[in-house]
């Protein structure tokens, strides 16, 4: 395996352990903390902590700032980043945290096809049956009562907080070759900025000290560390890839969500959990990297001098696939061998 590779699935993994403590650590704090200020205090605890890391380090800094070609990307990336998590946080306080968990998967599914129809990253057939067992167990969850047919509200503002981050991770995955720190600072503060005007707007009150200071810290790790892995790993596995591995962040919320809050397990969220599973398994099937290595032997013949000279030139080509994703990664060996005629 490309160590490359290898460390960025690390990445994607480490994001996703990161992000499923928002659910229970966020719905114990709601107890305390209206929705939007939650968000905002979630986005400015990353950007805060992020940012205190970039300062630190940014003598050592080597990758290459944002530029005014990013200002789009950019920008379409924090106002997405400011909706989101509004939506989550009041999604999370009409449903249980284990359900929104899992909701939250549905961010795939809006990823990958943004990834495909707007930014034209491939989509493999397996990766497409993964999208229609995780939208159809997204459509589980979102009713309270099949029979009924009647919808939870929670869930779908959980949804719509998952199509805006899978709209704002092909935004990111645009400038993900700049700097981690850079970019993640700059998305934990002017999204914190932009939710907590909203939050200000619509009559909400700044809550005590100690909530404040541990919905800030909640942020720095769930929001902050999480989003810069997965920063690291978007750059060299993609949009799409990237959020595959990035789906066990569901899991381990829901686990947390039974262990820590106690929550019930309905016939309806177990067989949605069933399908969702399927459906992530089969997501982290297609991800799986096949490499292959063969040699090839060129001979040349060219005249110098009216000198004639043959030279046998050897290559050795490795070969890295993403699932049917046409990536590849080349190396090559010569040995280069003169003989005069």
């Amino acid at each position: 395996m490309d160590w490359r590779n290898g460390k960025s699935i690390l990445y994607a993994i480490l994001a996703a352990v990161f992000y499923a403590l928002n659910m229970p650590a966020s719905k114990i704090l709601l107890l305390n903390v209206s929705p939007a200020m939650m968000a905002a205090l979630l986005y400015l605890g990353a950007g805060m902590g992020i940012g205190i890391l970039y300062f630190l380090g940014k003598k050592n800094s080597v990758n290459e700032k944002l530029g005014k070609n990013d200002l789009p990307y950019t920008v379409g990336m924090i106002v997405l980043d400011i909706l989101a998590p509004v939506f989550l946080m009041f999604g999370l306080s009409h449903t249980t945290s284990a359900n929104a968990s899992l909701l939250n998967n549905f961010e795939i599914v809006a990823t990958s096809l943004i990834a495909l129809l707007v930014f034209k990253e491939m989509i493999s057939k397996r990766l497409w049956a993964a999208i229609v067992l995780i939208t159809f167990s997204s459509g589980l969850l979102s009713f309270e009562d099949v029979s009924s047919m009647k919808f939870s509200w929670g869930s779908l503002l959980v949804l719509a907080a998952a199509l805006c981050w899978g709209l704002e991770n092909n935004c990111t995955r645009k400038i993900s070759s700049k700097d981690t720190f850079e970019i993640v600072m700059l998305k934990g503060i002017f999204s914190g900025i932009g939710s907590f005007a909203i939050a200000l707007a619509i009559g909400e009150k700044i809550p005590g000290l100690k909530y404040c200071l541990t919905a800030l810290l909640v942020g720095f790790v769930a929001y902050g560390l999480s989003i810069l892995f997965y920063v690291k790993a978007q750059h060299t596995l993609g949009a799409a890839k990237t959020s595959a591995y990035y789906a066990v962040a569901p899991f381990v919320g829901a686990f947390l969500s039974f262990v820590c809050l106690h929550e019930p397990l309905t016939k309806n969220y177990l067989l949605a959990l069933i399908i969702m599973l399927t459906g992530t398994v089969i997501v982290a099937v297609d991800t799986v990297i096949l490499y292959h290595t063969h040699l090839h032997t060129h001979t040349i013949v060219h005249t110098h001098d009216g000198t004639t000279h043959s030279h046998n030139i050897t290559h050795s080509h490795e070969h890295t696939h993403f699932g049917h994703q046409e990536q590849h990664c080349h190396t090559h060996e010569a040995d280069l061998t003169a003989h005069e005629l």
